[in-house]
């Protein structure tokens, strides 16, 4: 496993990418605990290497249903995601077919899932998703890693990250001893799970000292 620490400008990043066969398709993963920085890497990605954005986020399942479940006060663990749903959306961007696949994104404000709203045209090269659990061991998880051709694992010290972190849950809602009390809760065993599967990933890139995109 090659680990990468990202210099300020991130001038590594093109370097790193998959090779593309002919006519192919490349399909890469980014995975890392919340707050680590895959959001903000994946649309650096679509702006740099013109790759479309599918998040794993657009498989939460929405507050009803986790309501439904009794999992709404565990929302961003592994059960709360249609992680089958997931593994063939990625099969089906894989098989890169003749017509525009349609993919779901996730709403902050409304904190909930939006059906339909990430279009992958057939022309498009290099699609990336970004989300937790890529390298979970595993059924549904083992299928999602299946379907890339790569999976890079983001890791930004937590001096940064939690902060990062509780300011976003704050940003969408939040009281800040909520939002702490969520990080604390929530994110940190998830952090915990993520970065026990590292070891799967094919580079590990540090984006403490990245500035991010320009």
């Amino acid at each position: 496993m090659r680990v990468v620490r990202l210099s300020a400008d991130g001038g590594a990043l093109p370097g790193l990418l998959p090779d593309r066969a002919p006519g192919g398709r490349v399909l890469l993963g980014i995975t890392g605990a919340p707050g680590a920085g895959k959001s903000t890497l994946a649309t650096h990605l679509a702006r740099t290497a013109g790759a479309v954005v599918v998040p794993m986020d657009g498989f939460h399942l929405a507050d009803v249903e986790l309501a439904r479940r009794g999992l709404l006060d565990r929302k961003g663990a592994p059960e709360t995601f249609d992680g089958w749903g997931y593994a063939a959306l990625l099969g089906r961007l894989r098989e890169r077919p003749d017509h525009v696949v349609m993919a779901p994104a996730f709403e902050r404000e409304l904190e909930q899932p939006l059906a339909g709203a990430v279009p992958v045209a057939p022309e498009a090269e290099l699609v990336v998703t970004e989300g937790n659990y890529l390298l979970l061991d595993g059924p549904p998880w083992s299928a999602v890693r299946a379907a890339l051709d790569a999976v890079w694992h983001v890791v930004t010290d937590d001096a940064v990250r939690v902060p990062r972190l509780v300011e976003r849950h704050v940003a969408f809602g939040k009281s800040p001893v909520d939002a702490r009390a969520w990080v604390d809760r929530v994110d940190g065993p998830n952090a915990a799970l993520v970065d026990a599967a590292r070891s799967r990933a094919d580079v590990v890139i540090d984006l403490t000292a990245w500035e991010g995109p320009a």
